[in-house]
């Protein structure tokens, strides 16, 4: 059912939470996993700053390489992808490019509130997927 499943991580809680999920659904679907990790690109001049973490190619790097480690020790052999952009485009061009069957975030839970909504990558990942979509709170 779902052949390859695309986790994009990122520094927060939320993405180590929907890591577990991942953990089961690799195991119970025999999934190729790719783990990605989107570099983002310096803010323009009055936007609001990408976080310093995710702006440091070195920092995405070894976040890849701990969250390939984590899965290693599971028994899960994952991939890697590092990108630059905008992260919600890039999960869905990524998503696209892999012929993702299932794309695992976790969510913040600040976009989904009609302030935020526009705003957030996990709304804006839902409505650009070209395939399935799991949010884990």
């Amino acid at each position: 059912m779902f052949k390859t499943v695309l986790f994009p991580v990122d520094q927060s809680r939320e993405a180590r939470e929907a890591a577990e999920k991942v953990v089961n659904i690799v195991k119970t679907y025999t999934s190729r996993l790719v783990i990605l990790s989107v570099v983002e690109p310096p803010a323009e001049e009055g936007a609001t700053p990408p976080s310093e973490v995710m702006s440091s190619p070195e920092a995405v790097a070894k976040l890849l390489s701990e969250a390939q480690l984590m899965f290693s020790q599971q028994g899960i052999e994952a991939e890697i992808i590092e990108r630059e952009g905008k992260p919600a485009f890039t999960i869905c061009d990524v998503a696209d490019e892999i012929g993702a069957d299932l794309i695992v975030m976790g969510c913040r839970g600040m976009g989904l509130t009609d302030d935020g909504a526009s705003d957030s990558v996990t709304n804006r990942v839902i409505n650009l997927s070209p395939c399935a979509v799991l949010i884990v709170p």
